[in-house]
């Protein structure tokens, strides 16, 4: 699983920990495509990945395509429910940010933001559990906050928050900006796909292996859904904010969806992002 969620990640049906009884039926954290065999067919700038996920069953479908001299990587990523009824499930895109790009103290991250949220249970020791905020002064265990703008200087940490996408706006987006090598690294999707991004930090705080107070990460996971949990609480919870927490897929159907990753010069972090849709980026 741990070398599934190194670089981008696809968490599907579940977003979060499975339950005793599908542990024990063989599924995996965030579900199985993590963990199962693709078929792979490249050809010129273009990369498509297909696979079954038989627990889950349910087909999906990943098409990156490059084009040069633009910054751009497009996604077109298509989920397929083969069974025969209605289902509600978790989506969401885990991109994992590390070193030597991410620096502690120093590392600059832009979202389209809004209302947000810490971890509904013990996770970590930095955020205060369960707390409600404004984007990006998240609150401190102890008193007072943290501007999560910036990467963490803290010798060690560990904590999750979840962010609702600017309900105002079309696209949605986060930016990772490097200020040592002006380089600018994002996503852009459309925010009726994913309305959610959750943070995930871990800095040096996991002592059991395999972390091994080794690792230095942040996770940028846009989705469905506003927290890792299990499949029933996932689908019990109350909305967060107006918005519910998983969408559903109709039987025997595909849904596709379409976004970009980007990676580009920039002097500056960008106070705004926009993706035509096509190979055209622009920062302001």
């Amino acid at each position: 699983m741990l070398a599934g969620i190194t670089g981008h990640n696809l968490c599907m049906d579940i977003y979060g920990d499975p339950s005793v009884e599908e542990i024990a039926a063989g599924l995996t954290l965030h579900g199985e495509a993590s963990v199962v065999t693709y078929q792979l067919t490249a050809e010129s700038g273009t990369l498509l990945s297909k696979a079954e996920l038989p627990l889950a069953q349910l087909g999906i479908e990943r098409e990156l395509r490059l084009q040069p001299d633009s910054p751009v990587i497009r996604f077109s990523e298509t989920v397929e429910n083969l069974s025969g009824t209605d289902r509600p499930i978790a989506w969401t895109e885990h991109v994992t940010v590390g070193p030597p790009f991410l620096e502690k103290g120093v590392t600059r991250f832009c979202l389209t933001a809004t209302r947000s949220k810490t971890f509904e249970g013990e996770f970590g020791d930095t955020y205060q559990i369960d707390t409600e905020f404004d984007w990006p002064y998240a609150p401190r265990q102890g008193g007072g906050t943290i501007d999560l703008r910036t990467f963490t200087d803290a010798p060690s940490s560990s904590g999750l928050t979840t962010h609702l996408m600017d309900p105002r706006r079309l696209q949605a987006y986060f930016v990772a900006w490097s200020p040592r090598s002006k380089l600018a690294f994002g996503y852009v999707w459309n925010r009726s796909d994913f309305p959610w991004l959750g943070i995930w930090e871990e800095n040096y705080w996991r002592q059991a292996p395999p972390w091994s107070g080794k690792t230095l990460t942040r996770g940028m996971e846009f989705g469905v859904s506003p927290m890792p949990q299990t499949r029933r609480r996932m689908i019990g919870r109350e909305p967060l904010f107006g918005v519910p927490g998983y969408r559903w897929i109709p039987a025997r159907s595909r849904v596709r969806v379409d976004y970009c990753a980007f990676l580009t010069h920039a002097e500056k972090p960008p106070d705004d992002v926009t993706w035509d849709g096509g190979w055209q980026l622009m920062l302001k």
